[in-house]
């Protein structure tokens, strides 16, 4: 544990910021071209357009994270932390008492209505793994308006508006996370020598979030492909990036290169188009992903002396 004062809950935000791009595929320069990119678009905008921009946009490259509720400014010592919260985890935190912070996986607020504006990540992670860029960038352009059309009839400040009414602070970790789990995965396959799907299964399922999630009946399974094929390239195309990409890639991922991706979920247009190119889709598991990547991060929070309850499917298991 590291000695010293608590957190405050801008200090949680910058780490979680900061695992979320030490862990990013496009490495430190990929992002911060990303938000020179924003930061160009800025400074020629109108005053008028200004008014309206997300000044946060020029620093944080995750607008799908963020603060939604200061109430106290305080040092935070105990936090409740689940994959989906509202207003119930909301009231729980005030059943257990003495929480200081809660912390939701899932957008929410304006965490949802900017989740397309991190899904240019995903062209970054097509790339990384062969697939050109201008390739990636064409197909994902459609599927980024689609989503962020898809989000806009959300009830965006449902949850935040009742951290409020009961005075509780709260944030969400999303991206960053997702990040976590992306690199967490890809330095363990990378360190394997794996030869068939069902290697990749046995291997997601020596991970604890995921064997626990085995228990249930939602462990890692295989969506396209069989268990005795050769997995060939490994690509963890679908883990990170706010949510699916376009179904028109995976030809292109095939034409890399490609043989298996290893996804949280997967919807089943984009599994008609995974099977038409012969690619094998593994599907590791959606929440237990996300309790692995928000895992990784809670580790991190208790280093530095933060007690974590969790809560809302969340799953949790230490690696301090």
């Amino acid at each position: 544990m590291i000695k010293g004062k608590h957190m405050k809950i801008e200090e949680i935000f910058e780490l979680a910021i900061q695992m979320g791009i030490n862990s990013d595929f496009r490495g430190k320069d990929g992002v911060q071209k990303f938000l020179d990119r924003k930061k160009k678009k800025y400074e020629v905008m109108s005053d008028k357009a200004k008014e309206d921009f997300d000044v946060e946009a020029l620093y944080n490259p995750y607008l799908d994270t963020r603060i939604h509720n200061i109430s106290k400014d305080k040092e935070i010592k105990k936090i409740l932390a689940g994959i989906d919260i509202d207003t119930s985890e909301l009231l729980l935190s005030k059943e257990i008492g003495g929480i200081d912070l809660v912390i939701g996986h899932h957008p929410i607020g304006r965490g949802l209505s900017n989740l397309a504006d991190v899904m240019e990540l995903q062209s970054d992670v097509l790339n990384y793994y062969g697939v050109p860029i201008n390739i990636a960038e064409g197909l994902m352009s459609p599927r980024i308006s689609e989503v962020a059309r898809g989000t806009n009839s959300s009830n965006h400040n449902k949850t935040i508006d009742a951290s409020k009414i009961l005075g509780i602070n709260l944030m969400n970790v999303h991206t960053p996370a997702d990040n976590l789990v992306a690199k967490y995965l890809k330095d363990l396959i990378e360190k394997e020598n794996l030869e068939t799907v069902d290697d990749v299964i046995n291997l997601l399922k020596k991970i604890p979030e995921y064997a626990e999630a085995g228990k249930i009946g939602v462990g890692p399974k295989i969506f396209s492909g069989k268990g005795d094929n050769r997995c060939g390239k490994v690509a963890l195309t679908e883990i990170t990036g706010g949510t699916e990409g376009s179904p028109k890639l995976f030809e292109k991922m095939a034409q890399a290169g490609i043989g298996t991706i290893i996804g949280m979920h997967i919807s089943e247009e984009h599994k008609k188009e995974a099977e038409a190119s012969n690619l094998n889709v593994v599907i590791a598991g959606h929440i237990s992903s996300d309790s692995l990547g928000m895992n990784l991060f809670l580790d991190q929070l208790e280093k530095r002396g933060i007690e974590v309850i969790c809560s809302s499917g969340l799953t949790r298991f230490k690696r301090i």
